[in-house]
């Protein structure tokens, strides 16, 4: 991916960081260590300050809808 992206790329996120941990369970990980992982994708870049509840909820949402479809047949 060639693009940075933001907090309002929950979609990109969620799919980011479900191939960068796709054993990680998204319900187990905490809000403060996901936007610690988020912050950290080579390919985010915004304010880790513009961050809130709500943005990150979504993407965590996001990285749970490819998990459970990656885990559905197992």
């Amino acid at each position: 991916m060639t693009e940075k992206l933001t907090w309002n790329d929950h979609e990109d996120i969620g799919l980011e960081l479900f191939e960068k941990f796709p054993d990680t369970k998204p319900l187990d990980v905490r809000f403060t260590d996901l936007h610690r992982m988020v912050c950290e994708l080579a390919e985010f870049d915004d304010d880790p300050k513009s961050s809130n509840e709500g943005k990150l909820e979504r993407i965590q949402m996001a990285w749970l809808d490819e998990w459970q479809e990656e885990n559905e047949s197992t």
